[in-house]
């Protein structure tokens, strides 16, 4: 089947807004097949974020735990939404050198080193997304890699992706949802 030059012309403009638009362990350079168990008292997988972790409430990031893997030499946090507006997901959060032997990330949490997530802020940014807007999926993802990263504090989800890449051993995510809040 042949495309009309200008449904082609469509497809290839939208091919990078594609790619760009996976989270975090749907790239390529997470590829793996390790699996983490990512949890939160604070919410169950599908369900509503607390308003507590928005923008709109303390704005602090929920607490997480995750399973251990004895493979890895460090665990990078982050969290991504795809339903935000633009070719790429959101970054909320950009943690990673998380050592080894934690497991777990308490509320309000600064593990790691920080990096600028897409609000041009360095740490965690809550959700925020436009009134109206259907609820946006968080994915709160956690990466275990076979080293510490060399990446610079500050840095964002693409050089850290492009530091982790080859070096994910196992990975896992929580997704909740949040819509803002009326009025």
């Amino acid at each position: 089947m042949k495309l009309a030059p200008i449904a082609a012309a469509a497809l290839l403009a939208a091919a990078p807004a594609l790619a760009g638009g996976l989270v975090s362990t749907q790239r390529p350079e997470t590829a793996t097949s390790g699996k983490l168990t990512v949890s939160s008292p604070a919410f169950k997988g599908g369900a509503a974020i607390p308003q507590a972790y928005s923008a709109f409430g303390q704005n602090a990031s929920p607490p997480l735990s995750w399973s251990l893997s004895p493979a890895a030499k460090s665990y990078a946090i982050l969290v991504d939404d795809p339903d935000g507006h633009g070719p790429s997901p959101v970054s909320h959060w950009v943690a990673w050198n998380v050592p080894p032997n934690m497991t777990m990330a308490a509320e309000g949490s600064k593990a790691g080193v920080q990096g600028t997530n897409s609000h041009k802020t360095v740490g965690y940014t809550g959700p925020h997304p436009p009134a109206g807007d259907p609820p946006h999926h968080y994915h709160f993802q956690v990466l275990a890699l076979d080293r510490m990263l060399e990446t610079p504090a500050g840095a964002d989800r693409e050089a850290v992706l492009a530091a982790a890449k080859g070096h994910v051993v196992a990975k896992g995510e929580l997704i909740g949802t949040f819509r803002a809040p009326r009025g």
